[in-house]
């Protein structure tokens, strides 16, 4: 999509969006189980650590991402600001340089409309990334698809989120981004079986396969990435996100990027698709296709 034209749809969606309505623009809606690494693919393709994390349903409300590539100054001038990436919320006129302070007002903001129990909310939260790190970008990140309430969730949790997610992937021209765990049989993922209800040929789908280090020992994804076990038309790309250890230990996202491109680079089943997977790869494909 033209740069310009980006800008210009972007704009659309924030006026709608003040005006309380809907515009019904291209989306690359984000869908997946709880634990199949939603947060971390994001964040790997912005980055920065800018999500909450925590146990069970952490997004609660739909988050409407747009990725703004700003140029990085070629040198600094007297007047430029002290930064190159900030963030903008759509509901505080606030310029976030700190990342997480993003995450607290996501969980704030998060709380004051869906409450502090762990219900959900259809309303979205607007977040804008400046960054000569991003590529230009729409994403809407929705809350894990879950199975069991747990402690204080509503019973119909599961109904709950289920709506939300086809209200957004339902749309025809949204692109969904099925995330689906590798070390996981992919005939239960719930992303794949969510998107195939409503893309049932596959031409609207691309499947993220993750946590391709966490297999069995001597097992591969290699047919599943070259499309021999389930049709998609935009296909499937392998990402490695940081490991719980990594975020422990604050491994960087950029060293994180430089292992991933060594994982696939070395790996023996990988190596010769290796530029077809990876973050990277990920972010230039949703740029292309949205």
């Amino acid at each position: 999509m033209d740069q310009d034209l980006i800008k210009l749809v972007n704009k659309l969606q924030d006026t709608f969006s003040n005006l309380g309505g809907e515009l019904d623009m291209p989306q690359l809606v984000v869908v997946g189980s709880q634990s199949a690494g939603k947060s971390s693919v994001l964040e790997t393709i912005v980055g920065r650590d800018f999500l909450p994390r925590g146990q069970g349903i952490v997004t609660r409300r739909p988050l409407v991402l747009q990725l703004i590539h700003t140029p990085a100054p070629s040198e600094p001038s007297p007047n430029a600001p002290p930064y190159t990436e900030w963030g903008q919320f759509l509901h505080i006129d606030k310029r976030f340089t700190d990342f997480n302070e993003i995450r607290k007002e996501i969980e704030q903001e998060t709380f004051r409309v869906a409450g502090q129990n762990k219900g959900v909310s259809k309303l979205p939260i607007s977040l804008r990334i400046y960054s000569p790190n991003v590529l230009d970008l729409t994403l809407v990140d929705l809350p894990g698809l879950t199975k069991i309430p747990v402690g204080d969730q509503p019973s119909d949790i599961e109904r709950q989120i289920r709506n939300l997610v086809l209200e957004y992937i339902s749309k025809p021209n949204s692109v969904i981004l099925a995330v689906s765990a590798a070390n996981v049989d992919l005939a239960n993922s719930e992303a794949l079986k969510l998107a195939r209800s409503v893309d049932p040929q596959g031409r609207r789908t691309i499947g993220i396969l993750t946590k391709l280090d966490l297999m069995d020992a001597g097992t591969n994804a290699l047919d599943i990435l070259t499309g021999r076990v389930y049709q998609l038309k935009l296909g499937f790309i392998g990402v490695v996100n940081r490991s719980q250890q990594d975020i422990i230990t604050e491994k960087s996202l950029t060293d994180a990027l430089d292992s991933e491109t060594e994982y696939f680079r070395n790996h023996p089943a990988y190596r010769n698709i290796a530029h077809k997977n990876g973050t990277k790869y990920l972010a230039k494909t949703l740029n292309t296709v949205a």
